[in-house]
């Protein structure tokens, strides 16, 4: 066995400062992580990038998802100086000669920036860059339209921590419970075998309580671009939170993303997002895509309760009697139809537009979405056990 280099102090500060990087780029480093990896680096060959690269991230990298990030982490952290002074003070490229950027690429950039910057200012400083507890409030209240990119990676960060809660509907379907109220015969007669046939244990079944399935469809068409980011953010959120969320984006036309927001990263699940969509920033087709919604769709995630946020501005090119008859099927086929609108921002707001008059009377209800207070108020709803079914409700539609 070879005996390499005892770790120096200047190898030493770079573990922590890159253990500061990855940490400000999600990947949770705590100060025995760098402890431990301090140590593994004393029986290594720090001189080989593979053998120090497999160190750390068998000590940094503890689920899978955050693999990628640790692999650019590390490729920017550990670059020549010049080049790293490169990154931070590069020329635009022309658009031949940019690679096309990694999931989670820009958040590693940013993180280790930051990095760098936080090391050259005095802690006091340091503490008046956070967020005091009045440009918080004015982040909760301002447009998501009016924001810079810091207040954006801000809102994002804020809406990544989101969770919502369980809202529980009761369901159809018994399951063992001693406080239940329906007799379980069967197990009842079953435990009696052991007493020689004397029932001497009553067994019992109740109500199997499981949260509402949420179905979102998302317009992402050019009228919505200032907003689709953060709001694929807040249903990455919830599809973290919960199992049974179904998410389509529209413009166009229709496209499931259900399966590429289900990835634990959210620049990765984003990523994805955008490279399965054909229509990004495109025109709005909402009759259309609805029928194919309705269709294609309904009487797969619109069962057992389901609540449908339909996220859009209304402003439908083909507007006609279509769309008010997608929009009918729709609210029939679930249990509850939220229409989350940004444009209910303006305090003089009238439904002046074709299709908007027309999708209105076909909705449960009609919230603002511009802001993180209006999203607030939207988990605090659907935190709230859905009501009992409506009456004019009928089973999705094939």
């Amino acid at each position: 066995m070879t005996t390499s280099s005892p770790v120096t102090g200047l190898i030493a500060d770079n573990v922590v400062g890159f253990a500061r990087a990855l940490r400000a780029a999600g990947i949770p480093v705590g100060p025995g992580a760098v402890i431990d990896a301090l140590a593994a680096l004393r029986v290594i060959d720090i001189g080989h990038r593979g053998e120090v690269y497999a160190t750390l991230e068998a000590v940094f990298v503890k689920r899978h998802e955050h693999s990628l990030i640790f692999a650019q982490a590390f490729d920017l952290f550990f670059r020549a100086e010049q080049e790293w002074m490169h990154l931070l003070d590069s020329v635009p490229l022309p658009d031949q000669a940019k690679p096309k950027p990694a999931p989670a690429s820009r958040r590693v950039q940013e993180a280790m920036s930051q990095a760098k910057k936080v090391e050259q200012v005095p802690s006091e400083e340091a503490q008046e860059l956070r967020l005091s507890p009045s440009d918080q409030e004015i982040l909760q209240k301002k447009d998501f339209a009016q924001m810079s990119a810091a207040e954006i990676a801000e809102v994002t960060r804020a809406i990544a921590k989101m969770r919502l809660p369980q809202a529980e509907l009761r369901t159809r379907r018994f399951a063992p419970d001693s406080r239940g109220l329906k007799l379980d015969l069967r197990r009842t007669i079953r435990t009696s075998l052991r007493t020689g046939g004397d029932i001497v244990d009553l067994r019992r079944l109740g109500r199997i309580d499981k949260p509402a399935p949420i179905v979102a469809l998302l317009d992402i068409s050019g009228s919505m671009s200032e907003y689709t980011r953060l709001f694929l953010h807040f249903l990455h959120a919830i599809t973290d939170a919960r199992k049974r969320v179904s998410v389509f984006l529209f413009g166009t036309r229709l496209t499931n993303v259900t399966r590429a927001l289900r990835a634990r990263d959210p620049d990765e699940a984003l990523a994805s997002c955008s490279s399965t969509v054909e229509d990004w920033a495109g025109g709005t087709r909402i009759g259309t895509s609805l029928q194919t919604f309705n269709k294609l769709w309904g009487r797969r995630v619109l069962g057992q309760g389901a609540i449908v946020l339909l996220i859009s501005d209304g402003l439908e090119r083909e507007a006609d009697d279509r769309l008010a008859f997608e929009m009918d099927r729709l609210h029939r086929s679930c249990r509850r139809l939220i229409w989350l609108n940004p444009l209910l921002r303006f305090s003089g707001f009238e439904a002046k537009a074709q299709g908007i008059k027309m999708m209105l009377p076909y909705v449960d209800e009609f919230r603002p979405v511009h802001n993180l207070s209006s999203i607030e108020d939207l988990i605090a709803a659907l935190s709230v056990a859905p009501s009992p079914q409506r009456r004019d409700a009928i089973r999705p539609a094939a």
